[in-house]
C-alpha cells in the first residue's frame, strides 16, 4: 500500500514522503496512529495544501522535545528493589518503573519513550538508559538502583 506520511517516522521517511509499506503497517498502525494517510490523488491534492501546516506543527513538536530533553539531560534517578547478596534483584526495575519515577520528577515520558536496549534492570548498580522523546530527540538517563536485604 502507498501512503504520505504526515510525520516522521523512524526506519521510514520523513513528512511529505510517499512510500509503500505492508498493508497490515499502514491499515492498523500508521493510519490510525493519525502518522499517514493513503496516497490517492485526492489525498496528495489535499497533503500540498496542508503542508505548511504540517510542517509548522512538527517543528512545534521538535522544539518541545527538545526543550524538555534539555532539563532531562543528565538527570539521576535513585530506585530501591529488594536484592539478593550477590547483587541481582528479586524481580526487575523495568521502563513502567522508570517513566512513574520520571513522572514523579515532573517530566512526563511514557513507557513507550524509554529505551532499553540490554531489556530490564536485573542488578544493583549504575545504568544508562535512553529516553526518547522524539525521533529526533534522544537523551540518556543514568538510573542507579539500591539493593534493599529482603
Amino acid at each position: 500500500m502507498q501512503i504520505i506520511l504526515l510525520e516522521k517516522v523512524v526506519n521510514l521517511g520523513n513528512l511529505g514522503d510517499v512510500v509503500r509499506v505492508k498493508d497490515g503497517y499502514a491499515r492498523n498502525f500508521l493510519i490510525p496512529q493519525r502518522k499517514a494517510r493513503r496516497a490517492t490523488e485526492a489525498n496528495i491534492a489535499e497533503f500540498a495544501g496542508r503542508r505548511a501546516e504540517l510542517e509548522k506543527a512538527a517543528a512545534e513538536r521538535l522544539a518541545a522535545a527538545q526543550a524538555q530533553g534539555e532539563k532531562l539531560a543528565g538527570t539521576t534517578l535513585k530506585m530501591t528493589a529488594k536484592s539478593g547478596v550477590d547483587g541481582r534483584l528479586f524481580g526487575s526495575v523495568t521502563n513502567f518503573d522508570i517513566a512513574d519515577a520520571l513522572g514523579k520528577q515532573g517530566f512526563e515520558v511514557e513507557k513507550a519513550q524509554i529505551r532499553m536496549p540490554q531489556g530490564p534492570l536485573k542488578t544493583v548498580g549504575d545504568h544508562q538508559v535512553q529516553v526518547a522523546l522524539h525521533t529526533d530527540v534522544v537523551v540518556d538517563v543514568l538510573v542507579t538502583v539500591a539493593g534493599e536485604s529482603a
